[in-house]
């Protein structure tokens, strides 16, 4: 079975290492919309994979950490890629929730990526 859980965030970031003129290099911010899917077993006796409050309990100070910032400044995003703030994520919640199989993170309604672990 795999589960789902939806997360929003607002930061804002720029892209030091592309080229001068380029739109993404000057300060400007998004509205992330990050899925996190859970995979594993139904509990026998709660027939579920994980509770939805245990996630939330896990991810929401994750998001604290994101949200309404300048993702540059935090530690391990001075070059916040949407590839790489997915990443950094993965590696935030992974530890904590093990059943954690594909993050989903759209940095706009119409760009985002999709990542599995490394």
């Amino acid at each position: 079975m795999i589960l789902f859980k939806h997360f929003n965030f607002d930061s804002a970031h720029f892209l030091p290492n592309v080229p001068d003129g380029h739109k993404c290099r000057t300060l400007h911010g998004h509205t992330y919309r990050l899925t996190l899917y859970f995979e594993g077993e139904l509990d026998r006796d709660l027939r579920w994979v994980i509770d939805f409050s245990d996630i939330k309990s896990v991810v929401n100070p994750i998001i604290a950490l994101v949200d309404h910032k300048l993702l540059n400044d935090i530690e391990g995003l001075e070059n916040p890629t949407c590839e790489h703030v997915a990443m950094w994520l993965w590696d935030k919640i992974k530890v904590n929730i093990p059943q954690l199989c594909k993050i989903k993170l759209y940095e706009t309604h119409t760009s985002g990526v999709v990542y599995e672990g490394a």
